[in-house]
């Protein structure tokens, strides 16, 4: 489902204009189409039916807690990687029973903290971290059930920086071992464990990773069982990857596929962590022209910037650019580099892209914005968060206020010897 279409010339979010979002609420703002979020949603798990699987969305990807709330309105559970997004899938309803706790560096605070309130399972990356969950679970009491998470050693084929299953990667304990550490695992006092994850990056765009990994995971799994150790899911990760310019990344049906092809007859609970799937084309930034710049080379600047959007930047990443406004049909356009305010050169949104005449004053939305955008960005150049907004059919509602000059600024604290 595509949220964002033009109607008589305007960009609507659903049965919104954006312009009226914009103001209403001014820009830069993040805009959001529940419609959207469900119909992924529905459709991966759609694909699934007929698996003993249990969808436990990727809070990493957006954690504004209204996304969290519809999809847990929808059955779907939570995958956290700190203990602040643990505490923001409760608070969006998410019961404790399905949140899943990963990463690679879990403190023992935030360890209490996901015993206390009664978590499914954590995904254990290390040896160490395994006796750290151990110690504090048995300074408990409790008894905390655990997911090793392995390293399969696949090659994901996504960007570098967000590929996190091969050897070289920080994430899991490598598959050879996986067997030896789940015995230990076994043994020690506080740990019960129940499960193997994986997760091999994000953002992939073809199948055949998937294809290896869950084969490699299968192998494992069999192998534990033959030794007798308890095992009852496997944890699937997420990752699958969106269009942002033309790429085709795998359909939730071959996705299924292939789960039902390598692991869905293994008699296993599954578990799958999907994020930016979901929530990645439900989600524009809402932008306004400050200036165009023309000094041989055009210029469109925003009132958007790298800290509100920083994939460009950090990943070289592509995000379509449109105009608000549709031009009338045949309007010239030429190339353009859309950049922000703040002063670095890699402040920058777009490069070379094809666009109409603009003025300042106009909206632009930047699309694909959903995922990895509110959640990455930051007070950089002292530039106010963005608030967010949420449409649902006919309606808006700010789900996320601007941040003020004065809250950004209240938090700072002089020394107490110049007070």
């Amino acid at each position: 489902m595509d949220a964002f279409d033009y109607r008589d010339g305007d960009l609507f979010a659903e049965d919104v204009p954006l312009a009226r979002i914009a103001a209403r609420v001014g820009t830069p703002a993040y805009v959001y189409s529940a419609g959207a979020m469900r119909a992924s949603y529905r459709e991966l798990t759609g694909a699934l039916d007929g698996l003993n699987v249990t969808v436990c969305y990727a809070m990493k990807a957006n954690d504004n807690l209204a996304v969290v709330r519809t999809f847990a309105e929808l059955g779907a559970g939570a995958d956290v990687v700190s203990g602040g997004e643990l505490a923001g899938a409760l608070a969006a309803g998410v019961p404790a029973g399905k949140i899943v706790f990963a990463g690679v560096g879990k403190t023992r605070e935030e360890m209490a903290q996901a015993i206390e309130a009664g978590i499914w399972q954590f995904n254990v990356e290390s040896e160490p971290e395994l006796v750290a969950l151990s110690e504090v679970a048995g300074a408990r009491g409790a008894e905390a059930v655990v997911a090793l998470r392995v390293n399969p050693d696949v090659d994901a084929k996504t960007h570098a920086k967000i590929t996190t299953g091969k050897k070289e990667n920080k994430f899991g304990i490598s598959i050879e071992r996986a067997h030896e550490v789940y015995r230990l695992a076994a043994s020690l006092p506080g740990i019960r464990p129940e499960a193997v994850a994986m997760h091999i990056g994000s953002q992939l765009t073809q199948i055949e990773p998937y294809e290896h990994a869950f084969a490699r995971m299968a192998d494992l799994a069999k192998a534990l069982i033959s030794d007798g150790l308890p095992i009852r899911r496997l944890d699937l990760g997420g990752g699958i990857g969106i269009a942002y310019q033309g790429e085709t990344p795998p359909s939730p049906q071959s996705y299924a596929e292939v789960v039902r092809r390598t692991v869905g007859g293994l008699g296993l609970e599954l578990i799958c962590e999907p994020g930016r799937s979901l929530v990645g084309n439900a989600g524009v930034l809402l932008a306004a022209v400050i200036y165009v710049k023309d000094e041989g080379k055009r210029f469109v600047i925003l009132d958007a910037a790298m800290n509100d959007l920083i994939r460009p930047a950090l990943y070289d990443a592509w995000h379509d650019i449109v105009p608000v406004r549709a031009p009338v049909p045949g309007a010239a356009t030429s190339q353009a580099d859309v950049v922000g305010p703040i002063c670095e050169s890699g402040d920058v949104l777009g490069l070379g892209r094809d666009l109409p005449p603009l003025d300042a004053g106009d909206l632009i939305a930047i699309r694909s914005a959903g995922a990895y955008s509110a959640v990455m960005a930051s007070n950089y150049n002292s530039r106010p968060l963005a608030p967010e907004v949420l449409v649902d059919g006919d309606r808006f509602a700010v789900v996320r206020p601007r941040q003020s000059v004065a809250e950004m600024i209240g938090e700072a604290q002089q020394p107490e010897w110049e007070s």
